[in-house]
């Protein structure tokens, strides 16, 4: 199956390497996501996992108005820019508007870094053109309202567009309200388009169930993380935070960072064990 495999500096996507996408939700301060970096980086490392920090500057679609979004863009960019320049490496945040795309790919410059397009905008054809024109990594998430087949446009709009550095990423599809339902048929069908991320912790989310905020059932995450790994994978996306009842934006589903290491060991054999011989 063709994967069309890629490199985010460093990091092969799509070359049979397990890589991870982790980090908090959002930049709550600098102090906070340079120690979760720091933290997860040290796991990584001593795993031999190609890492990719994440955390979004502003996330747009919280549920309420007055939840916390984030820094903001010029901010959030000189925090992600520094990790990235202190720690070696590429960055992932969210963008949600064109005019956002080329504005965050100059405040980060030299970093190596992936823009990623929220759930809810992967059929917004202006935001993908204009993601895909900064010639940044793009890792599109699946919307709950898409069918997998269907992500195959969404990848051709970045391809056109003169990217082929593009990515897709599961995240569960709506099923009834405020719960997702994982199909784990999506990750070889998109496969077939692009290199696949699996999202673990939004897939265990509840939407908009806790009250005017997501809740989530995180107990699910090593069980649909080790599925997906088995399904086959291209890298594995995890919301980590130290202290995920204090997070300004989905503690709920978020994975608690003292049980990286035991999970992505589990993955790392279950990847091993299914990759051809």
């Amino acid at each position: 199956m063709t994967t069309h495999p890629f490199q985010i500096g460093s990091i092969p996507v799509g070359h049979g390497q397990l890589f991870l996408i982790g980090g908090p939700c959002v930049i709550e301060s600098e102090h906070h996501a340079r120690t979760l970096a720091a933290a997860i980086q040290r796991i990584t490392s001593d795993l031999g996992i190609p890492y990719i920090f994440k955390a979004s500057y502003d996330k747009a679609n919280r549920t309420s108005i007055h939840s916390f979004r984030g820094p903001g863009l010029v901010e959030g960019a000189r925090i992600l820019r520094q990790i990235a320049q202190d720690t070696g490496l590429p960055v992932l945040t969210d963008v949600h508007t064109p005019e956002d795309c080329p504005r965050i790919s100059d405040a980060l410059d030299d970093a190596e870094f992936v823009l990623q397009i929220p759930a809810f905008l992967c059929r917004q054809t202006d935001l993908l053109i204009a993601a895909a024109q900064t010639g940044r990594a793009i890792n599109i998430k699946k919307g709950q309202f898409v069918a997998p087949p269907d992500m195959k446009h969404a990848v051709q709009k970045v391809r056109d567009s003169g990217n082929e550095r593009v990515s897709l990423c599961e995240r569960g599809a709506s099923f009834g309200y405020n719960n997702l339902v994982v199909d784990m048929r999506a990750l070889p069908i998109m496969r077939g388009f692009a290199p696949v991320v699996f999202d673990g912790t939004h897939s265990v989310q509840t939407p908009s169930s806790a009250g005017g905020v997501s809740g989530g059932q995180p107990e699910f995450i090593p069980v649909l993380a080790r599925a997906a790994v088995a399904a086959g994978i291209d890298g594995l996306f995890l919301e980590v935070h130290d202290n995920p009842a204090q997070a300004k934006s989905d503690g709920a589903n978020a994975l608690h960072l003292h049980h990286l290491k035991a999970l992505l060991e589990q993955l790392l054999a279950i990847h091993a064990a299914v990759q051809p011989k």
